[in-house]
């Protein structure tokens, strides 16, 4: 698998040691240090994966993130940060962010959570079912795709991870830890509130009413449920 990564940081200093230090490791780094530059990069090749500061001149992250995710592009993104209140992660984690990592960190966890992040994109390619199909959803584990009565829904990785654990596991309540180990590892070490950002992204994307939801329940005091 192409491991092409493009950091989008303004500090010279940050980005060239994340680049250094990713090199090392085997990676293809690009580097854009503001928003405009961030969105030419990507326009002129796709990376395959997006290492994004928050604060940026020209354009800020969460807008950059959004702008990508309105695009539909599903190409895994991890927030870099110096910001630690509760509300800017779960703002990362509204517009579509897969991670958020805040500053300082060591490269060896920062190359952690891009490696999970790669597991997470290739663990269907040797998938022996092609295709998890309940009511009106098709999963098609090789393409990583959802279709809903034949109409497509754009997915980032984490929301496709998440669907294919509810639909491999119709009826059963998962708790929002059982959630967070299957998609982000056992040794993610974010908080748990994730998991609910990205449900409740997920329910506006495949629920008929996100506000009354008939596909993802709510385990009270749990988790969720997939309601087949």
């Amino acid at each position: 698998m192409a491991r092409n990564i493009l950091v989008v940081e303004d500090d010279n200093n940050i980005s060239n040691l994340i680049k250094m230090y990713l090199d090392k490791e085997g990676f293809d780094v690009r580097i854009a240090a503001d928003g405009g530059k961030a969105v030419e990069e990507f326009k002129e090749k796709e990376p395959d994966l997006v290492l994004l500061d928050v604060m940026l001149p020209k354009m800020n992250g969460f807008e950059i993130c959004q702008n990508l995710r309105d695009a539909g592009s599903t190409v895994p993104i991890i927030m870099l940060t110096a910001k630690v209140e509760d509300m800017d992660k779960i703002m990362g984690f509204e517009y579509g962010a897969d991670d958020y990592m805040t500053k300082p960190f060591s490269p060896a966890e920062l190359t952690a959570r891009i490696d999970a992040l790669y597991r997470r994109i290739g663990s269907d390619t040797q998938s022996d079912s092609g295709e998890l199909t309940q009511g009106p959803f098709v999963l098609n584990t090789r393409n990583r795709t959802l279709d809903k009565e034949g109409k497509r829904i754009k997915l980032t990785q984490v929301e496709y991870a998440i669907m294919k654990l509810f639909m491999q596991n119709p009826g059963r309540a998962l708790s929002r830890e059982d959630i967070l180990t299957t998609v982000w590892g056992r040794d993610y070490d974010g908080e748990l509130k994730i998991v609910d950002v990205n449900i409740r992204r997920l329910r506006i994307k495949i629920e008929d009413d996100a506000t009354e939801p008939e596909y993802i329940t709510t385990v009270w005091g749990y988790g969720y449920k997939w309601g087949y």
